[in-house]
């Protein structure tokens, strides 16, 4: 099993044709990994939450999470303007380089009925959206805070031009999209 570092080097050779691209710098790669978890409610009910969400997003990634507070009050959902609402994560580097390999070969195919990722969930832009349910298929999360369960989306921001060359890029790196 090849690193994501790996085989970013063997893209250009593998894509020059299908893609159409002349330079090196022309071949995608993965610019950032976006993690988004929100706490809205949770956090009213119980004080606990966010710092519960925050370690272990901190255990997944290896990096602590930011708060995210809420930019207006809305009376209907009982929100007040700087109400922490969420917590984000941005990976870059090799944290994004070990998180992608660990959500690709360990996470997902231990995710319940897991069949592969739907080709909608590249956007127009080359974007790769997951929504993940439980936080527990990540093997850093233990098995007996159960009683807690969050889900979260991981955004996975790649340089490539349209929607199709996303998709061949994400296809020779091995996200398991569906037949």
């Amino acid at each position: 099993m090849k690193s994501l570092l790996e085989k970013q080097k063997e893209v250009f050779g593998s894509l020059q044709s299908e893609l159409n691209i002349q330079n090196k710098m022309q071949t995608p790669k993965i610019e950032k990994i976006v993690i988004n978890v929100g706490t809205g409610s949770r956090s009213k009910r119980d004080r606990h939450a966010n710092d519960f969400i925050v370690d272990r997003l901190a255990k997944i990634t290896g990096q602590k999470a930011s708060a995210r507070q809420a930019k207006s009050s809305i009376a209907g959902f009982k929100i007040r303007e700087g109400d922490i609402v969420g917590q984000a994560i941005t990976l870059r580097g090799e944290r994004m380089r070990s998180f992608f390999d660990k959500l690709i070969h360990v996470a997902l195919p231990r995710t319940k009925d897991f069949r592969g990722i739907d080709l909608k969930s590249v956007d127009k832009m080359g974007n790769l959206t997951l929504g993940i349910k439980e936080h527990t298929i990540f093997p850093e999360t233990g098995d007996e805070e159960l009683q807690n369960v969050f889900g979260f989306s991981v955004t996975v921001v790649t340089t490539a031009k349209d929607k199709k060359s996303a998709e061949a890029y994400l296809k020779f790196l091995g996200v398991p999209f569906k037949k």
